[in-house]
């Protein structure tokens, strides 16, 4: 599929979001390397020239699909009520909390697979468009709010997303055993300091 191919304004969205939703089926009973495009088909209930309309190969339905459940988890996550962070009083303005982490954790261990695999395909994914969504709209703001040096923010956000994503990493490789609760508690714990 073409970089600038875009499914919402498509006649054929309803077919990608039918292949979107087989893959994920699929991820949940075997690993990704061992899916092939004529069972994938057969789940999504599409021809295999159909198929080959909408994508170049696996990679390319594996870029989207991944596309398609960070919309869904950030249409979710826009229904959350955050405070203003404006307006908001400054000890509500805590952005590693369980109000985001646990539906962010469940959302994770959900698609634990798919995460996993775009890890380890970095070079198929833009995997920042989440977290450059999430510095704009909560991380920044809140960081502004505590007068943290503008030339300092990127810098703050960076430490704060990628210590949380290599714990998130640890748990996913060890299936998710531990609970969201611990894991959520064990985050808050290494990076909320006592005054």
């Amino acid at each position: 599929m073409s970089s600038t191919y875009n499914k919402h304004e498509s006649k054929y969205f309803n077919t990608a979001q039918l292949m979107d939703e087989a893959l994920l089926k699929l991820l949940e009973e075997k690993e990704y390397d061992y899916i092939t495009i004529s069972e994938l088909c057969k789940k999504a209930g599409v021809n295999r020239s159909t198929f080959y309309l909408h994508y170049r190969g696996m990679d390319d339905l594996l870029k989207e699909t991944l596309i398609y459940s960070n919309e869904k988890f950030n249409n979710y996550f826009k229904k959350l009520s955050l405070p203003d962070l404006r307006n908001a009083m400054k000890e509500k303005l805590i952005f590693i909390c369980p109000e985001y982490l646990i539906p962010y954790l469940n959302y994770i261990k959900n698609n634990k697979k798919l995460f996993l695999i775009a890890k380890s395909k970095p070079e198929l994914f833009n995997v920042n468009i989440s977290t450059n969504e999430a510095e704009k709209n909560v991380i920044f703001p809140i960081l502004e709010r505590f007068n943290v040096p503008k030339n300092e923010m990127k810098f703050t956000a960076v430490f704060y997303m990628k210590g949380v994503e290599a714990v998130v990493l640890e748990w996913v490789k060890n299936d998710c055993k531990e609970s969201i609760e611990y894991i959520t508690n064990l985050i808050i714990k290494f990076v909320v300091t006592k005054d």
